[in-house]
């Protein structure tokens, strides 16, 4: 029997403003390539979602809900995807560590090529411990403690990303400590305001990361630098953000990263010989979402690089790239368990699932968007304005704000929300002692855990009373 529908209408209460949300689809069931991995299908006869050969209900079943299902196949043709877009080129691709790592991840990145970017003493453990060789690793951070810069230039680190003056003579002085000089990029803020929310934009003045271009500081940074024995400045990074579709903030950073090495060679007769412009090209969430392919990237930033170097009568650095997102994103969707239905009239439906917060804070920090689809069965029902939400006890437990869900969903039914592979996992936590969900890694038909499911034997080992 149907659950009292709600197409889209007036807005009540806290339901978003006009647009905010489309018409509802002419099919619940299909399931739009743009935001799931490239394995995923419905399968007909039994209506049921699959992945890598799988089906969902038995993975389900296998490893419980809620679990973060990671199509490797997927990820390692994103990252052949990176790799080949600048292989042509004197480019380097650095995964950025912090959407998402494990030991598996890495192995999977050495073999299809990439480096990684770490920015803590925990994420290079992980690195180094799944033999990723550490030349390959570089170091981000906004406040690297003595002991990771120490950890870092022992373990024979490729660049550290410097990001502050006091960070400049600590690593120095940990370099000398050991005899060593280490390659290091100074942060830069280009003043870039990204077309993305306010707590991920970072090359705007106004935070915590880098150099300010504008106030003069990147340009001592570099002077400081030249004098330091311990560290041996190799070129400049930027970072303008994250989730940015528009090409234009990179070609405004891109021209200033290279105005300040024409100033760095005016002033020091030094040609500093590589550029680092960072990541945080964005992945489609909905359908709504349009993202660049990276063969487009590649191209566009090494046009603008080429033609800024020519204007300022420089040798083309070594460019570097840090995908994170973009790799491991789309590369998993995240499995729940209808409990709760809750039908409220004239306004939306709530649907509370096994997980929420604690699993994918992303809604509640940054009012993130997501889609999410019925998949342990197709269904003709009609569609019903839903809001996806977890079990913890907060308001603000959302997981997606608003979607359509067919109104004969029922309690045990399965929801999964694509392109969770980046700061889902790595952001989770054991809010009301929730258990942290697996990592399930699907391929050809098989899975294996890659990241486990927590214990309630693991809250108690850390609560020593």
């Amino acid at each position: 029997m149907s659950r009292s529908a709600h197409p889209a209408g007036p807005r009540h209460g806290d339901v978003l403003p006009e647009g905010h949300y489309a018409a509802p689809p002419a099919d619940l069931n299909l399931l739009d390539p743009k935001v799931w991995s490239k394995t995923v299908t419905r399968d007909e006869a039994t209506g049921a979602v699959t992945v890598a050969g799988l089906d969902v209900r038995a993975l389900a079943e296998q490893f419980g809900t809620p679990a973060y299902i990671l199509d490797e196949e997927d990820f390692r043709s994103r990252c052949r995807a990176w790799q080949q877009a600048f292989s042509h080129l004197d480019a380097d691709v650095y995964y950025a560590g912090k959407a998402f790592l494990s030991r598996a991840v890495v192995r999977w990145l050495h073999e299809e090529g990439l480096n990684v970017d770490v920015c803590s003493g925990g994420e290079l453990t992980v690195a180094l411990s799944a033999g990723m060789p550490p030349e390959r690793i570089a170091f981000h951070g906004n406040n690297k403690t003595r002991a990771e810069l120490e950890y870092a230039v022992k373990a024979g680190i490729g660049h550290v990303v410097v990001d502050s003056f006091e960070e400049l003579v600590r690593l120095a002085w940990a370099a000398d400590q050991q005899g060593v000089r280490q390659k290091i990029l100074l942060r830069v803020t280009v003043g870039v305001e990204a077309h993305t929310h306010e707590f991920i934009a970072t090359a705007h003045e106004d935070q915590k990361f880098g150099f300010s271009l504008t106030g003069g500081q990147a340009a001592e940074a570099v002077r400081r630098a030249l004098t330091l024995d311990g560290v041996e400045l190799v070129g400049i990074h930027s970072h303008i953000g994250s989730q940015i579709f528009d090409m234009a903030g990179f070609e405004v950073a891109a021209r200033r990263v290279v105005g300040l090495l024409a100033e760095v060679k005016r002033e020091h007769g030094v040609e500093l010989p590589e550029i680092d412009l960072g990541g945080g090209l964005g992945i489609a969430y909905t359908s709504d979402d349009d993202p660049r392919e990276p063969q487009e990237i590649a191209t566009a930033l090494t046009e603008i690089v080429r033609r800024e170097c020519a204007a300022e009568g420089l040798a083309i650095p070594r460019l570097s790239v840090e995908p994170g997102r973009a790799i491991v994103g789309p590369s998993a969707f995240t499995l729940y368990e209808v409990g709760t239905i809750k039908p409220l009239e004239g306004l939306r439906t709530y649907v509370s699932v096994d997980g929420g917060m604690s699993d994918n804070i992303r809604t509640a920090l940054y009012d993130a968007e997501y889609s999410v689809a019925l998949v342990s069965r197709a269904s003709d029902a009609e569609p019903m304005l839903s809001r996806v939400v977890g079990k913890h006890c907060e308001s603000g437990d959302i997981v997606v704000r608003d979607a359509f869900l067919p109104d004969d969903l029922a309690p045990g039914d399965l929801l999964a929300v694509p392109a969770t592979g980046a700061y889902c996992r790595s952001m989770a936590s054991n809010y009301n002692h929730a258990l942290r969900p697996p990592v399930v890694a699907v391929r050809d038909g098989q899975a294996r855990v890659v990241v486990r499911r927590e214990t309630e034997e693991d809250l108690l080992r850390l609560d020593v009373g």
